[in-house]
């Protein structure tokens, strides 16, 4: 994806005089007065032969040009849902220029017949109108759907799946052009294989041409709602259709965020997940602090690092309001999240920031200094952002409600230790120090910190250890914050009767002691925030916990399949040769709780050959074989 950020142009709900949800932008309707449900069951469904289609399938993928209201995806998932022979999984990706909000979906939905039930639950988690992709799950993760907010001929491109049906809908090829482009049928026709099937209600002799140039043969069919006709076909490819895997079990070592994560959402997919861990029980390393601050990192050139924080923050959020609705404990507080700056030069670098992006004011907006103090409740030293859907996590909390989330399908063996692992035939066998074997799968993911470097013998890996030690102050000797404050540390609100503070940023410093002078940096931090914020706390009840973050070199996580080359000489990342079956996760170093859902995601949907939920761009951009083709020189500094 370009870097150029491109905030997006929302739309906004009008109706034509027969009552049809109109755009007055393009001069078109959203679907006929006849019905978009019955349009959608007509020319999308029968016209891509649905139900039968996905009879028996383990998947079924549905990629569609046009959201807009979203009748198409719904009378998708009301047909999946009634059909007794359905895909065990409903994969539907939709691209939308111009999102609508959640209130005006209300109220097309409600006058449009759509079925209330479903519609509820997907303007429940409609994402924030930003660019770029948004996944969301529902009926217990079997139906996905992923958005693309975007120009289509961008989006597209950037998408890693294969349809098996693809809906062409929009406005008519007159009024938007662009969604009936070459370069769109293209990058479909390069996302279709021999069983694709297409359909759409416009016969436009322009459309039949250029579908035919890009590789669909099509035919004309009886239409709906007083079209004549709509078009109907099949792709030319010889691609063949992408399967998932047979054997569904997979071994993860390491039970911190990202172990956790990382077996919920293969569970969720109908995994069997052994999960190994060396300590006792989950969430005792990195992942053990009390509170960490929830929130993404803005920047005017959307680059990679706000692109993946950004995504990872929206579904995360996503991610822990599922657990809590489904009464899954995970401790958090959205008391929002203040990123103050350390000088004026850098507090109107985030001004100007915030003026670029053109994000929702809940997801950012700039505050002053006089306003930043009521947010906080405390004396700040400069203004920045506020983001008020962040706050605290309670990282072990989130750990455990991953585990408990599918009962049956993740069986943690804690106190154990890997050695090594040894590869044999198809599968893959962690092994023990005397030699045992402790669990086998066609699938291992490495989860487990830097001492993924060890077990994957990958000394070419730039991934380190950065200690970091979190100062604990007695709730009774600070202020009472009202919000998480960071900048150049951090403070949460008090928790348990304390509020932490943090955190030292020691790069290969392997002590777990806490030390009297990381409290005193801390402290210092604090106060360049905060200005006498701890300056009657007393040293002797100051408490802590040290923590070993794995840290990459060019501060982005590590996640995908591991490369079985020491060099990228010869290669793209496209044809890296890999040990198949071996995945780390790994990397996160202070951005555990934005990172840890969506890349789970991420390396899940790789495993399971599925639909990536992220760019492609971006997902190579967090692939480990990245560190084979470049040399990484940024110094290793701490993330705030």
């Amino acid at each position: 994806m370009s870097t150029d950020y491109r905030p997006l142009d929302t739309a906004s709900l009008e109706f034509g005089e027969d009552g049809t949800p109109y755009s007055i932008k393009y001069d078109d309707a959203y679907h006929p007065h006849a019905g978009a449900m019955g349009q959608a069951r007509h020319v999308f469904l029968a016209g891509c032969a649905l139900p039968e289609g996905w009879k028996g399938r383990d998947d079924y993928v549905v990629i569609e040009t046009g959201f807009g209201l979203g009748h198409n995806f719904l009378a998708t998932w009301e047909a999946w849902r009634a059909d007794p022979n359905k895909c065990r999984r409903l994969h539907f990706i939709s691209v939308e220029k111009h999102p609508f909000n959640a209130s005006d979906l209300a109220e097309a939905h409600a006058k449009s017949g759509a079925p209330p039930d479903l519609a509820a639950k997907l303007r429940a988690q409609w994402p924030l109108p930003m660019p770029g992709f948004h996944r969301l799950h529902f009926d217990e993760d079997r139906v996905t759907l992923t958005l693309l907010f975007g120009e289509a001929h961008m989006m597209l491109p950037e998408l890693r799946a294969q349809a098996d049906a693809i809906y062409l809908d929009g406005f008519a090829p007159g009024k938007n052009p662009d969604m009936w482009s070459p370069a769109v049928f293209e990058a479909l026709a390069e996302r279709a294989h021999t069983e694709t099937r297409i359909a759409t209600w416009s016969v436009s002799a322009w459309v039949r041409t250029a579908l035919a140039e890009a590789g669909f043969l099509t035919d004309k069919q009886a239409g709906y709602g007083g079209k004549r006709e709509m078009l109907c076909g099949r792709a030319t490819t010889i691609s063949e259709r992408r399967r998932t895997p047979d054997d569904r079990r997979a071994i993860v070592i390491g039970a911190g965020l990202a172990g956790t994560s990382m077996a919920e959402r293969l569970a969720a997919r109908g995994w069997d997940v052994q999960l190994v861990e060396s300590a006792s029980q989950p969430a005792q390393g990195a992942s053990g602090n009390l509170a960490g601050a929830f929130r993404p990192l803005p920047s005017a050139d959307d680059g990679r690092l706000f692109q993946i924080t950004r995504s990872g923050f929206l579904y995360g959020l996503r991610h822990i309001k599922n657990l809590q609705q489904e009464e899954l404990n995970v401790r958090w507080a959205p008391c929002g999240v203040l990123h103050l700056a350390r000088d004026p030069e850098q507090e109107e670098k985030q001004r100007m920031v915030v003026e670029a992006i053109k994000a929702p004011q809940e997801f950012v907006r700039y505050v002053d200094k006089r306003h930043a103090e009521r947010i906080a409740g405390a004396p700040v030293s400069h203004g920045g952002w506020f983001f008020q859907m962040g706050g605290w996590i309670n990282p072990p909390s989130l750990c455990v409600a991953n585990l408990a989330r599918h009962p049956g399908r993740v069986v943690a063996r804690f106190s154990t230790h890997v050695a090594r692992l040894q590869r044999v035939g198809k599968l893959w066998r962690a092994v023990s120090a005397d030699g045992k074997l402790i669990a086998e799968a066609p699938v291992i993911v490495l989860a487990n910190a830097a001492d993924a470097r060890r077990l994957a013998m990958a000394d070419w890996m730039a991934l380190r250890v950065a200690r970091g030690q979190v100062t604990h102050l007695p709730e009774d000797t600070v202020p009472a914050l009202k919000t998480v404050v960071c900048g150049q540390g951090y403070a949460t609100p008090a928790i348990d009767g304390v509020t932490c503070a943090g955190a030292t940023f020691f790069a290969d410093d392997e002590s777990t002691h806490v030390r009297l002078g990381d409290h005193l940096e801390n402290i210092d931090k604090l106060h360049k925030m905060l200005p006498g914020f701890a300056k009657n706390a007393p040293m002797d009840r100051f408490g802590g916990r040290v923590g070993q973050r794995p840290v990459s070199l060019d501060r982005m996580p590590i996640a995908g399949e591991l490369p079985s080359v020491m060099s990228g000489k010869g290669f793209d990342l496209n044809s890296v040769p890999r040990h198949a079956g071996l995945y780390i996760l790994s990397g996160f170093g202070a951005r555990g709780l934005v990172w840890c859902s969506l890349l789970s995601e991420l390396v899940a949907s790789q495993i399971a050959n599925e639909p990536l939920p992220v760019p492609e761009s971006l997902a190579d951009r967090v692939d480990p074989a990245r560190f084979l083709f470049r040399k990484i020189r940024s110094p290793l500094v701490a993330e705030i």
